[in-house]
């Protein structure tokens, strides 16, 4: 899996020095057409022949790489700015304007060189991502740590990481203490304690103590992996905004010569005809465009949101509904105690003892939750003597000779144990208990919201996209959760075939629709929805049929993902607007006479490098995301 890495290394490495030489082969036809234009400017008292034959020489030389690349788009049949400009140029040096022509050249190739480094900025980010884990790792092998590269490791080996190294598997901590640096991956700028039965990520930095790792997943099946794959995949995947971007750059060269043609007819004022030629510019478009997409998903990625594709970026910034699953989405997906109600004052850690040791064998996450909040309270958990399992109400069980009951109310109503009515606020699952046919308490069981929820919702309310919540629960629980989160929406009694009709309801209804989910029953929902997002604690399908992926299960992040998207789709368009607005003021000015062909050449370039700027702001690892009110 590495190799496929390391071979991208090789690949970014090559093309670093292939972009190197580049730039040197452009400075050179730079400095070539400014001292070709000097001379011409000076004029000095040299043969006219030999000053025009420099001019034209230069001029050659330095326009080469533009006539190239029209000749190559026209063969494509694609109308680009090289085309246009290489018209100019021509018209400028047919009426011997060798200076504007030499000077449009160098304008132009200052434009192209700006571009490619702007873009390489962005691509640099796929390199320093590959290069931030390491290529070996020491692994346990026969009774010893060996040094080994990465791509030799194998699922269930043992890692170890010391102190300031980086993680290189993802995996769950087997031995040792630490806090780890995961702020690559999942966006945390807190450091993350690390213990034994904890998750840890490819790319994290051991920050204290040593850990042995048991590898999960190597190279690019790690989150990391994932992480780099998006963005590699943001340059190879178009999104629709591209094309739509290639196609307005192409009619704003036919408008160009259509504009240039009328003011020929019309003035017979080759100066002014050329200027127009030159004035108009899509290239911020062109290149602006997909700098954008790469930034925004590089962006998202810094956060610890995959994105698979510019596709699903775009549509996400357009999303104007949401869809949550609740349990292990909005809620922690590992329900605890969260009331202990013993009967007539008795006490709670006896309660709570009773209902462990009938609930300690069983696998139900009530149950469970029963046991972990006995040991919570370092209290002893015995066997029963005997076990009787009651489908569809409880456990009955025998212990020292007393008789235990745990379960539901008609386990007891139908023993004939008189069940007093629920007198507590607490919404949650009833765990009622009775000891020798005596009602003896009751236990509430529920699954605690995640503790960003509430303000997630509610900076997703801000920012006008409606919020939806679908369960399986009881309306109850459901009602409960949506009126504390702020949810709009709520439908409760939900099976998996529901969600998925629901999510294709709303989409038929015209409303850009996200689902928010982590299980199998999630998955046919999630690909139903224009944009399918999966937190990164949830079930291999649920992440594999997402476009979207939350790796730190954060729903902060899910926000600033949003608001990331609805900023990359508004850079675009304000790119779009601003190019129409430039090139249409240009050419009606340039068309008037008001501009020479270098002073529209001026405004050709800088209007590029404006909508460039603009595109790149995206690539800011301080972009600022969260919402103010």
């Amino acid at each position: 899996m590495i190799e496929k890495s390391q071979k991208h290394g090789h690949e970014h490495d090559d093309h670093e020095g292939g972009q190197q030489a580049f730039g040197r082969v452009v400075i050179s036809r730079i400095a070539v057409a400014v001292c070709g234009a000097l001379v011409t400017w000076f004029d000095p008292p040299w043969p006219v022949w030999l000053i025009d034959g420099l001019a034209w020489a230069a001029l050659a030389y330095a326009a080469w790489p533009i006539f190239s690349e029209a000749i190559h788009h026209l063969r494509q049949k694609r109308m680009t700015m090289e085309l246009s400009m290489s018209i100019a140029v021509v018209a400028a040096a047919s009426i011997s304007e060798l200076f504007t022509a030499l000077v449009v050249s160098v304008f132009v190739l200052i434009a192209e060189e700006i571009e490619h480094l702007t873009l390489a900025r962005g691509r640099t980010a796929i390199k320093d991502l590959v290069e931030f884990i390491p290529p070996t790792a020491k692994v346990q092998r026969d009774g010893s740590w060996q040094e080994l590269n990465v791509d030799e490791i194998v699922i269930e080996d043992v890692v170890l990481v010391s102190p300031g190294e980086k993680v290189p598997v993802d995996g769950i901590v087997a031995e040792g203490h630490s806090y780890l640096d995961q702020s690559r991956i999942t966006g945390e700028s807190m450091p993350v304690e690390a213990l034994p039965g904890q998750q840890v990520f490819a790319g994290s930095i051991n920050q204290m103590g040593a850990l042995q790792v048991r590898v999960k997943q190597v190279g690019r099946d790690t989150s990391f992996g994932r992480i780099i794959e998006a963005i590699e995949n943001a340059e190879q995947n178009r999104a629709p905004v591209q094309k739509l971007a290639d196609v307005l750059a192409g009619y704003l060269v036919y408008f160009s010569f259509a504009a240039a043609l009328v003011t020929y007819l019309l003035t017979r004022d080759v100066r002014a005809t050329i200027s127009v030629i030159i004035v108009a510019g899509a290239c911020g478009v062109a290149a602006g465009t997909p700098l954008a997409i790469l930034g925004g998903i590089g962006r998202a990625a810094q956060l610890g949101a995959i994105i698979k594709g510019g596709i699903f970026l775009e549509l996400l910034g357009r999303v104007d509904t949401i869809v949550f699953d609740k349990t292990g989405t909005l809620t922690q997906g590992q329900p605890s105690v969260m009331a202990v109600l013993p009967h007539k004052g008795g006490s709670e850690d006896e309660l709570i003892r009773m209902a462990a040791i009938v609930e300690a064998h069983s696998e139900h996450p009530l149950a469970r939750a029963v046991v972990n909040e006995a040991r919570k309270r370092g209290l002893t958990i015995d066997e029963p003597s005997s076990f009787d399992y009651q489908v569809g109400r409880g456990v009955k069980a025998q212990w020292q000779g007393r008789v235990l009951r745990v379960g539901n109310r008609k386990l007891l109503t139908e023993a004939g144990i008189t069940v007093p009515g629920r007198y507590s606020d607490v919404i949650g699952s009833e765990i009622v208990v009775a000891v020798d046919d005596r009602y003896f308490g009751e236990i509430i069981v529920a699954d605690p919201l995640r503790p960003e929820a509430a303000e997630a919702i509610g900076a997703l309310n801000r920012l006008g996209i409606k919020t939806v919540l679908m369960t399986g629960d009881t309306e109850t629980v459901a009602k409960d959760v949506a009126a504390r989160l702020g949810i709009s929406e709520l439908i409760a009694h939900m099976l998996p075939e529901d969600k998925l009709t629901k999510v294709r309801e709303l989409v038929a209804s015209k409303r850009m629709v996200a689902m928010v989910g982590d299980g199998v029953n999630d998955a046919p929902a999630l690909t139903a929805a224009h944009v399918g997002i999966a937190m990164g604690s949830g079930t291999d399908i649920a992440k594999e049929s997402a476009d979207l992926v939350l790796i730190g299960n954060d729903l902060g992040k899910l926000v600033e993902t949003m608001m990331i998207a609805q900023k990359t789709r508004a850079i675009i368009w304000q790119n779009f607007a601003g190019t129409i607005g430039v090139d249409t003021i240009g050419i009606v000015l340039a068309s008037m006479g008001y501009l020479n062909p270098l002073l529209a050449a001026l405004i050709h370039v800088g209007s590029e490098l404006v909508f460039l700027s603009n595109s790149a702001r995206l690539l800011d690892y301080h972009f600022k995301t969260r919402p103010t009110d």
